[in-house]
């Protein structure tokens, strides 16, 4: 059960649920994300709380989080939890399946946000990618391969990426026409 204090900060009353997340072992600098989430439902007042605290043992205190706009039930602007307020921005503009938390000490952490009604095989197989301390794919592509059954994309490149916007980068030994 959540409670709205005032029209702008929810406060969960019921025991946060364990978070279904996977981080990177460290933070990395290499890696575009530092693990995935995989939320049981849309509510932002049942799901961010234990997210919250998972986070806040791992990495420190989390102070804001930063989520797309698309795809939750209700957009509280603050979070009670545990006795702290989290301030919380829904943004159109950030990427799909995005999420990610300011801590107090100055760490971010970047996650991939499942969808909830993904199935299992799936969820774990993008939490797997999202969490390697190594990866190089954003969340947009994992979240492709999850629906496309495919492997994602790794060739993240700058040119990869503005080729498959449609750009078109020319084979060596072929010149330039201009």
């Amino acid at each position: 059960m959540t409670t709205i204090v005032d029209p702008m900060t929810t406060t969960a009353h019921s025991a946060p649920s364990v978070p279904r997340l996977r981080l990177t072992p460290t933070p990395s600098g290499r890696a575009l994300l530092d693990g995935g989430w995989w939320p049981r439902s849309t509510d932002p007042g049942k799901e961010l709380p234990g997210l919250i605290l998972a986070l806040t043992a791992r990495r420190g205190h989390v102070t804001h989080l930063m989520l797309g706009a698309a795809g939750w039930d209700r957009r509280p602007r603050r979070l009670a939890v545990a006795g702290r307020v989290v301030r919380l921005g829904w943004f159109a503009s950030q990427p799909v399946g995005l999420l990610i938390a300011i801590c107090s000490n100055g760490d971010r952490v970047d996650l991939l946000v499942v969808p909830p009604n993904t199935a299992a095989a799936s969820a774990a197989a993008a939490m797997a990618v999202a969490s390697d301390a190594a990866n190089t794919v954003h969340t947009q592509d994992i979240l492709a391969a999850m629906t496309d059954h495919r492997a994602p994309h790794v060739n993240t490149a700058p040119e990869t990426t503005w080729e498959s916007e449609g750009g078109h980068l020319y084979p060596s030994g072929i010149e330039d026409p201009q």
